[in-house]
This record gives C-alpha cells, sequence and structure tokens, in this order.
C-alpha cells in the first residue's frame, strides 16, 4: 500500500497531473490529428523528463562539474551575490527574507568572515521598481548571524550578475581590495565568473549550496517530481550562452 501511494501521489499533483492530461489527451488526439496527438505527448514526456532527478540532476552537474571549495581560501574582501529574496514575507525584523539558495550563501560567508575577519560586500539590487533591494535584507540576516555591521558594505544598485560585477569593482577600487574572495550559489558560479572577468577581476571562487552528487537511482527517482531545478538549470545555460554570443565592451568600459 506504501509503495502504490508513492506511486500514485506523483501524478495526482502539478506537473504529474500535467504528464497525464498532455499524454492522454494527445492518445485521443490521434485519431482526429495526427500532428496535434503527437505534439501532446512530446509535450507530456518532455514535462516529465524535465521534473525526474536523474535528468534535472544531469543537467545541474554540467554546472556545477569542476568546482570544488578550497581548503583555506585567502583574500582581503568577501563578495556575497545575492540569490532572492522573499521581499513579502516578513522575519522578525520585518525586513524580508532571503531565499533558500540566498541563505546557504549567507551561512558559507558568515563561516568564512568568522575565520578571516575581513569585511564582507552583498551585492543585490532590485530588480523590479515595485521590490525591496535584496543587499538590505542579506545585511540583516549577515549581522544576525554574527557578523559585525560595520563590516557589511552594501551595493543595492546591481540588477543581474554583471552588474554585480561592475558595482563591486566600484567598491574594491575605492576601498583598495586587491584579492576578493566570491561566493555564490555552484550552480551559478560559472556564469559569475564569466561576469567578474568581463570587468577585469581576479577573484578565488568559493561555491556554495552543491545541488548534485554521485548517487544511485531508484524507480521513484523516475516519477514526476518538481521542476525548479530543471528550471534552474536552463536559466543558467541561458545566462551562459548569453556571454558567449554578445559581446559588451561599452558597458565593461563605462
Amino acid at each position: 500500500m506504501f509503495a502504490f501511494k508513492k506511486l500514485i501521489t506523483p501524478f495526482l499533483l502539478p506537473p504529474g497531473i500535467f504528464v497525464v492530461i498532455l499524454i492522454f489527451s494527445g492518445l485521443l488526439l490521434l485519431k482526429k490529428s495526427r500532428k496535434a496527438g503527437i505534439l501532446n505527448i512530446l509535450i507530456g514526456i518532455s514535462i516529465w523528463l524535465l521534473s525526474i532527478g536523474p535528468v534535472s540532476d544531469n543537467m545541474m552537474k554540467g554546472l556545477e562539474n569542476g568546482l570544488t571549495i578550497p581548503a583555506n581560501p585567502r583574500g582581503d574582501v568577501i563578495i556575497l551575490l545575492g540569490g532572492g529574496v522573499y521581499d513579502g514575507v516578513k522575519d522578525l525584523t520585518g525586513v524580508g527574507a532571503p531565499s533558500g539558495d540566498t541563505l546557504a550563501r549567507i551561512v558559507t560567508v558568515v563561516r568564512l568572515q568568522k575565520r578571516l575577519r575581513v569585511p564582507v560586500i552583498v551585492s543585490g539590487g532590485a530588480v523590479f521598481p515595485w521590490r525591496k533591494a535584496e543587499a538590505m535584507v542579506d545585511r540583516r540576516f549577515l549581522m544576525d548571524l554574527g557578523v559585525p555591521g560595520d563590516k557589511i558594505l552594501m551595493e543595492d544598485k546591481s540588477r543581474d550578475t554583471l552588474e554585480n560585477a561592475r558595482y563591486v569593482k566600484e567598491i574594491c577600487e575605492k576601498r583598495h581590495f586587491t584579492s576578493p574572495i566570491l561566493i555564490t550559489s555552484a550552480y551559478h558560479m560559472k556564469r559569475a565568473l564569466l561576469s567578474f572577468r568581463e570587468f577585469n577581476m581576479d577573484v578565488t571562487p568559493v561555491p556554495a549550496n552543491f545541488k548534485t552528487w554521485d548517487r544511485e537511482y531508484g524507480w521513484v527517482d523516475y516519477l514526476p517530481g518538481g521542476l525548479g531545478t530543471s528550471m534552474t538549470a536552463c536559466r543558467e545555460y541561458v545566462g551562459l550562452l548569453y556571454h558567449k554570443l554578445v559581446s559588451i565592451p561599452r558597458l565593461a568600459s563605462s
């Protein structure tokens, strides 16, 4: 009975329910319109594949491969790249709360800052005018976890990774930081490094929040699950493709 519940439940919840609807409707449509039926079935199968562990994990592994956490990173400043906040959610201080990815980055920053006792640059603005700047939320959590307020510098103008690099470079030059340590999620690190290199910044990468590891898969891993990991990976691949296809010398020199 337990195994039956585990087998049926994923097909009753999104995205599994949409997989069932698309494939079933596609089979019915085959009699009337072969092309429409095949299209529905292919979309359903695609959603299924993107929602299972082996596929989403391998997509993410392509972003995390080759990255390691250095044993003893050294630098004169730590750069924290924001990964999103829930500004509609109020914590005890009423300033919102970091997303799961951001919180993992914050914990990594706190541990490293306590070891090195160097300043932290928190980089993250408001993507849209009606949102709060992320840097303010991240700073509050860093302080709550023990990082002194006078050790935190805020960069609250950036809206994407390229602007993170651009505005952080300005702070580093103004404060005469020469050996920055860059902290962001492992899946985001390759794109972040490309962005900082666009502005001729040499940073020491310390990836946080690895999402993949070597493991064996069981039958449960092939049932429909969440699409979050696959969508995150797709967004990063699009960002990497942008860097490869588009030259941005005017932005770098502005």
